[in-house]
């Protein structure tokens, strides 16, 4: 039977607790300072800004004002679901999810690729602020234009959720 042997010396907790803790506050320090400096205004940045009280009074180019129309509503939008991760179902799946949020579905298929490392929304032109929404709704954070699809592949949708790993 073998018996536990008692530790000869005791160890010294209280300065090991004050060792770690003296190198916590410096780590501290350190990060505040490095933010500190990658926060603080730059020489550039304060020219920039006192150029731009010398250029107020000179009248700028408007942009171009881009028509507005009101957010549609969800059971108007149509969605073409891809599957581009290669989880068998995984567009059919997401399909019902947004069927249950109100969205029409125009079809569920897979996608060219099955690599996409990020679930995203594409939308056709006109149809951002729905893009929008919908990335809101599924938690999807990229969104972008269509690209590289045929308006006949489109199946009438305005807006695609292609599926990723991610």
């Amino acid at each position: 039977m073998e018996h536990a042997q008692p530790i000869p010396t005791s160890f010294p907790w209280r300065a090991a607790t004050f060792v770690v803790a003296a190198i916590a506050a410096a780590e501290l320090i350190a990060l505040v300072a490095i933010g500190a400096v990658r926060l603080a205004p730059t020489h550039a940045h304060a020219q920039t800004v006192a150029t731009r009280h010398v250029h107020a009074a000179t009248p700028k180019p408007k942009a171009p004002v881009v028509p507005s129309h009101p957010l549609r509503a969800r059971s108007s939008v149509r969605v073409l679901v891809l599957n581009g991760n290669g989880e068998q179902g995984a567009a059919g799946a997401e399909a019902s999810r947004l069927r249950i949020a109100g969205y029409a579905i125009g079809a569920t298929r897979n996608a060219a690729r099955h690599d996409y490392a990020h679930s995203m929304v594409l939308y056709a032109p006109g149809w951002l602020k729905e893009a929008r929404r919908l990335a809101r709704d599924t938690g999807f954070r990229v969104i972008a234009p269509v690209d590289g699809l045929r308006p006949s592949a489109l199946k009438g949708s305005k807006l695609v959720v292609i599926l990723g790993t991610a």
